[in-house]
């Protein structure tokens, strides 16, 4: 999946620079419109998410030290949310970085690839155009509405929709233009191709009857995704499809049905472990806690790959976002791992099997977004989630003890006694802000977004006066990077939302619900055949997009058969995570080389026993459902 404009690679790798080179890429370099239209979006963006966070803190002093709590602050929070959510998808747009399946789309002809290359743009297009006119009269519709504590009208809120939607579709118009002529052409007959044929088969599909349709309708989803579709657009336009023609429901359903997904407030946690994700890495934060690590395990014989192990145990503490992760650990590491004689496929294996072990290290972002659709506690999923990520490292350590080279030894440079310590007090500061997360949230003492926005502050204070780097070009970088990329998930999971609800309207959960509940052997039945999908979606959608969709379909049948909500959260995370960096669809895997600048191919001999450690793991977890709930209180 493509997630990126510019690129600059390793160090200070930024989330927007994870992604394969081909063939998401444009086929033309943007226009001056462009470029100028893109400046002031990320203006618009960064000025939002500053104003976001200042807004939390505001909100935080005056209830914890003040005693005189801000009773608008939330609802101003939300609000000024979904504005962020449509800036950063448009943002997202801009910078081609909508993330999208090129797994096919890259084993195809060049010709093809700048094919569906174009669709790529004409159908988000078009989508965004359908949907117009029914997020327009939402917003109407919402003028008669108020807040609550504010007393302003709901449309305010709402107009973000129509406005996020009208200019991606101008965006998308624009793009299009610098494809080539006949790309340009072909796409549009083939988008005109498929409307018309949906269209001329609207009374055959209402013949086959609701649950018949909504399979037509996931098939045609799917081929979407294969074909390089951005995701976002393709549940969005799969169920303005099936609404329109099939269901007979006013589209301004879906538009509101997005708005409340993209609206949570638990969701504004997303943006801000991101950032600071960014921050810890600009600060230095980050590189001191792998340089400590270094230190105490490098004169191992493959102690090297302890400290990797470790960093990303340590780094997944503070961003919560896996290609973050990756971007600060590797670049320091890999260099002094190539030195010692490991080779580029263990090191890449090691780095996309650590990635996927720490997925349930709070604060994850994809355990807040479970936590969002499926209604469980996140703090309980952050306290669950520590345990069964060491499980899977001290697995992944012995294979890597196994493994190691023979001439990987501990040619290490000796680290005096004093410089230990100095390194040692230097790197308190980092050390400490993944423990005040994790007890912060934990005992319940602030919730996500507020040690989120506590932890920005803290970062933002002590990482330039202890680590001395600080420049704020990088800093407007991280700004706008975050802004592009939440508001790309965002997107994700406001488009999911809007199809969840309509699969449910169609009684397809329903059915999905009979044919799961019905899987021989009960809980433990319905166990396997829960992991072996969300290992197979992990490895197609990613993990948020995957469990937008897969969640309010599962995680009540779960419930029902007496699965633990939370152990069921655990192992579909970590389900998705394995998959995700699963070679040869799971896209985490390379990106990690591309974080590397490993070859994919050097890795391909040598994840598997690492993959299959994690597989091991993760089904001990399924069965052994102490391993996630010891610490619940």
């Amino acid at each position: 999946m493509d997630r990126a404009g510019e690129r600059s690679g390793p160090p200070g790798v930024t989330p927007r620079e994870l992604s394969l080179p081909e063939p998401g890429a444009p086929l033309a370099p943007p226009s001056a419109i462009e470029r100028a239209l893109r400046r002031a979006v990320d203006t618009v963006g960064v000025v939002l998410l500053c104003a976001e966070v200042l807004l939390l803190l505001a909100g935080i002093a005056c209830r914890y030290v003040f005693d005189a709590p801000l009773v608008w602050s939330d609802e101003l929070a939300s609000l000024i949310f979904v504005w962020l959510g449509m800036i950063g998808s448009l943002s997202a747009l801009l910078r081609s970085s909508h993330m999208r399946l090129t797994t096919f789309v890259a084993r195809t002809s060049q010709r093809s690839q700048r094919v569906l290359n174009a669709l790529a743009i004409v159908i988000p297009a078009v989508v965004m155009v359908a949907a117009l006119p029914a997020a327009v009269r939402y917003a109407i519709g919402e003028a008669s509405i108020t807040t609550p504590a504010l007393g302003w009208p709901g449309a305010i809120r709402a107009s973000a929709l129509p406005t996020g939607f009208a200019l991606m579709a101008l965006v998308s118009v624009l793009q299009l233009r610098h494809q080539l002529r006949l790309v340009a052409i072909i796409a549009v007959v083939g988008a005109a191709f498929v409307a018309g044929f949906l269209a001329l088969g609207q009374s055959a599909v209402h013949g086959m009857g609701d649950s018949a349709a909504v399979v037509v309708f996931i098939g045609l989803l799917f081929f979407l995704i294969l074909a390089g579709i951005p995701i976002a657009f393709a549940f969005a336009g799969i169920t303005v499809s099936y609404l329109a023609l099939v269901a007979d429901i006013p589209l301004e359903v879906v538009a509101g049905r997005m708005d409340e997904g993209m609206s949570g407030i638990i969701l504004l946690a997303v943006p801000l472990f991101i950032l600071l994700g960014a921050i810890i890495e600009v600060t230095g934060m980050a590189a001191a806690m792998v340089e400590l690590l270094v230190a105490a395990l490098g004169r191992l014989k493959g102690g090297l790959n302890y400290a990797l192990l470790g960093a990303m145990l340590f780094v997944s503490g503070i961003s919560g976002a896996k290609a973050a992760d990756m971007a600060a650990v590797a670049p320091v590491l890999f260099p002094e791992m190539k030195r010692r004689g490991e080779s580029e496929g263990e090191m890449v294996s090691l780095l996309a099997a650590s990635a996927a072990m720490s997925e349930t290290i709070p604060p994850s972002i994809v355990l807040i977004a479970i936590g969002s659709i499926a209604g469980v506690s996140i703090a309980k999923l952050f306290t669950a989630g520590i345990l069964p990520a060491l499980v899977l490292a001290f697995g992944l350590a012995l294979v890597s003890r196994l493994r190691v080279s023979a001439v990987a030894g501990p040619a290490a440079t000796d680290t005096t006694r004093r410089f230990a310590l100095n390194l040692m007090v230097l790197s308190i500061p980092a050390l400490l802000l993944p423990i005040l997360i994790r007890v912060a949230i934990g005992e319940g003492i602030a919730t996500a977004t507020e040690v989120a926005t506590l932890a920005i502050a803290y970062a933002l204070a002590i990482g330039p006066l202890v680590y001395r780097t600080f420049p704020p070009l990088k800093l407007w970088t991280a700004l706008a990077d975050t802004v592009a990329l939440s508001g790309m998930i965002l997107l994700i999971v406001g488009a999911a939302s809007g199809m969840s609800w309509a699969l449910t309207v169609s009684g397809f959960t329903r059915e999905i619900t009979s044919l799961m509940s019905a899987v021989p052997g009960g809980a433990a039945g319905f166990m396997a055949a829960s992991v072996l999908v969300f290992l197979v979606f992990g490895s197609i959608l990613e993990g948020i997009p995957a469990i937008v969709l897969l969640g309010p379909l599962l995680f009540p049948i779960a419930q029902h058969l007496g699965i633990h909500q939370v152990h069921y959260a655990i192992v579909a995370v970590l389900s998705m995570g394995i998959g995700l960096f699963s070679p040869p669809l799971g896209v985490g895997y390379y990106t990690a080389c591309v974080i590397g600048r490993v070859d994919p191919g050097a890795g391909l001999r040598t994840i598997w026993p690492y993959m299959a450690t994690l597989v091991i793991g993760l089904l001990v977890i399924a069965y052994v459902p102490w391993i996630s709930l010891v610490f619940l209180k």
